[in-house]
C-alpha cells in the first residue's frame, strides 16, 4: 500500500507505464472508460496515442465486447475501470473485466474510491492488481488516499522523488495523522457497512418511488448493480441549474453531476459515454444519501420536488 494526498494523486500514480506482473511483459498501452473520474481520463503518465477509450452501454457499464475488441486490436494493455461510478452508482463487473484483461496478459486498475465503506468487497474477489482509495469518502479526512498493489505488481514509478518514503514510490514525510484518522475511518465503516447499506437501500427507494410519480421521470442506470446512496435523475425539459438552485433554496445540497462538480452546471461525460445525449445530460441531477440521511430527509426532498417540478415543468400544474 503506497499512501497520498487523496484520489487524484493515487490514480495517477498508479497509471504508470512500464507496469508488470512478474516477469511478464511491461505494459506502454492503457485503456480506460469512457465514464472515469477526469483523473483516470487524464490518463496519468501514458502518453496520449498510447491511451485508448473503453465504450459503456446504456445502462453505464462497461462493453465487455468492446474491451475484449479494445484488447485484441494491440500489445497487452494496462485497463482502468471505476468499480462504481461517481454519477451514476452503476457498478461494475469487475470480476468479469478482471479475467477478460488478465486472459489477454493485461493488468486491471479499479478505482474503488466510490464504492468503499458503500459495498461489500475484498480486493482479492474483484480480481484487480491495482485498486486506488480515498478517505474523505468514506468519512475520514480530506487529503488522503492509497494505492494497494497486489504482491508481484512491479514498475511502479514515483511522482515525487526524493527520499526513500512508501518503499521509494512516493518521496516525502507520511501524513501519519491523515493515515491514522484514514484506518480508524475504514474500521468504523467496514463495522456498519451491512446495517448501512440495508437503510440506504430503503431509503434510496423510497426517494425514487416518489420521485417517479413525476411523469417521464428518467432514473439513469436504474437497469444496472447500483450503490444504495446514489441516485441521478431528469425529466425531459428540466434544466440542471434551475433545479440545483431551486433544491439549494430549499436547503437540500444537489450537484448536476458528480460531487466533483457540486455547483457547477456542465453536461455530464457519463451520461453521454450512455449515448442518452445532451439534453438529457443537461438536465441530471444528483442525490447522494449518507449516514445521517432520514426519512425526514426523504420527505422533505420529495416535497421540494413536487414543488419545483410544479413551477418548472407542469406550469403549476400538480406532478404528485
Amino acid at each position: 500500500m503506497v499512501f497520498s494526498p487523496g484520489r487524484t494523486e493515487a490514480n495517477a500514480l498508479a497509471l504508470t507505464p512500464g507496469l508488470r506482473r512478474g516477469t511478464a511483459q511491461k505494459l506502454e498501452r492503457l485503456l480506460v472508460s469512457a465514464i472515469e473520474h477526469a483523473s483516470v481520463l487524464a490518463g496519468g503518465r501514458f502518453r496520449p496515442e498510447a491511451i485508448g477509450t473503453i465504450k459503456v452501454t446504456a445502462a453505464g457499464l462497461v462493453d465487455l465486447d468492446h474491451l475484449r475488441a479494445q484488447l485484441a486490436e494491440g500489445p497487452a494493455a494496462l485497463v482502468s475501470v471505476m468499480l462504481a461510478n461517481n454519477e451514476t452508482g452503476a457498478v461494475q463487473p469487475a470480476a468479469e473485466v478482471a479475467r477478460i484483461v488478465h486472459d489477454a496478459g493485461g493488468l486491471l486498475h479499479i478505482d474503488a474510491i466510490q464504492a468503499f465503506g458503500k459495498i461489500p468487497f475484498d480486493l482479492s474477489s474483484t480480481g484487480a492488481d491495482l485498486v486506488t482509495l480515498s478517505a474523505h469518502k468514506i468519512g475520514g479526512p480530506k487529503g488522503v488516499g492509497a494505492v494497494v498493489l497486489a504482491d508481484d505488481v512491479q514498475g511502479l514509478k514515483p511522482l515525487l522523488r526524493g527520499g526513500g518514503q512508501e518503499l521509494g514510490r512516493r518521496a516525502g514525510t507520511e501524513n501519519v495523522a491523515g493515515i491514522s484518522a484514514f484506518g480508524a475511518a475504514a474500521k468504523a465503516a467496514m463495522e456498519v457497512l451491512d446495517v448501512d447499506a440495508s437503510r440506504l437501500r430503503s431509503l434510496k427507494r423510497q426517494l425514487e418511488d416518489g420521485l417517479k410519480r413525476t411523469p417521464g421521470m428518467i432514473v439513469f442506470a436504474e437497469d444496472a448493480p447500483r450503490l444504495p446512496n446514489t441516485t441521478l435523475f431528469t425529466v425531459p425539459g428540466l434544466r440542471a441549474e434551475t433545479a440545483v438552485i431551486g433544491f439549494d433554496l430549499a436547503g437540500i445540497a444537489v450537484s448536476s453531476g458528480s460531487a466533483c462538480s457540486s455547483g457547477k452546471v456542465q453536461p455530464s461525460h457519463v451520461l453521454d459515454a450512455m449515448g442518452l445525449g445532451r439534453e438529457l445530460a443537461q438536465g441530471a441531477v444528483r442525490l447522494s444519501l449518507g449516514w445521517s440521511t432520514s426519512e425526514t430527509d426523504i420527505e422533505m426532498t420529495l416535497k421540494a420536488w413536487r414543488k419545483l417540478a410544479d413551477a418548472l415543468l407542469k406550469g403549476g400544474r400538480n406532478t404528485a
